[in-house]
């Protein structure tokens, strides 16, 4: 997120981490840039009146990555012809401020499911099944009632497999740059999992390697 309104940012990232996602907050445009060749993001929310580098220029710098981020511009230009202005930049949304804040949630995870670097809707191992788009998951057909935390746990384990992530790749994707990396909340959250998981037990670990979804039967 990128808003040089503070309380604004804040609060829009609060509410956006209570529902599972990962945010990290920029409020001026250097900043955004400097995160941006740090990190791959899946959406960025750009308001346009930005300090350091205007939120125009910082839009066109993100649409010539190779590493293509979906762009939700957020800003109080709300007229048609602004709104024509920003997609023709290369964003691929445009919200007017003031805006309803479970709009925003759908259009974030609308933006992510259109990246192109996305992948397939339903995510499937070991008897798990996860979509990301209606917010369920379940195993042998059981539904699974999963805190936002859990799912987006999950979900980053199911995207991952077969292959580890690390505790700070987890602590990166699921929580955020404001995350302690000392902290044992991937340890707690892993294993409330996997009690809601069931047996056969389908998290394995490696301790100096990570976690990762593995099938039972194998």
């Amino acid at each position: 997120m990128v808003e040089d309104a503070l309380s604004l940012a804040e609060v829009l990232a609060e509410g956006l981490r209570d529902q599972g996602m990962a945010v990290d907050v920029a409020h001026d445009g250097l900043a955004a840039a400097a995160k941006l060749d740090l990190n791959s993001y899946d959406v960025v929310l750009l308001d346009r009146d930005l300090p350091g580098i205007h939120g125009d220029t910082l839009c066109q710098m993100i649409t010539d990555r190779d590493d293509r981020t979906m762009v939700l511009m957020l800003t109080a230009a709300g007229s048609p012809g602004d709104r024509v202005s920003g997609l023709t930049l290369g964003a691929d949304d445009y919200l007017a401020k003031p805006f309803h804040f479970p709009e925003l949630v759908l259009r974030v995870r609308a933006l992510a499911r259109r990246r192109p670097s996305a992948r397939t809707r339903t995510l499937r191992a070991g008897g798990l099944e996860l979509d990301p788009a209606r917010r369920t998951a379940t195993r042998d057909g059981r539904r699974l009632d999963l805190s936002v935390k859990e799912f987006a746990l999950l979900e980053a384990l199911l995207r991952a497999g077969p292959a580890f992530l690390s505790t700070e790749q987890l602590l990166e994707q699921v929580w955020d740059e404001n995350a302690d990396p000392f902290t044992n909340t991937v340890t707690v959250t892993i294993g409330r999992l996997r009690r809601k998981l069931g047996n056969p037990p389908v998290i394995t670990t490696t301790p100096g390697v990570g976690y990762r979804i593995a099938d039972p039967a194998d």
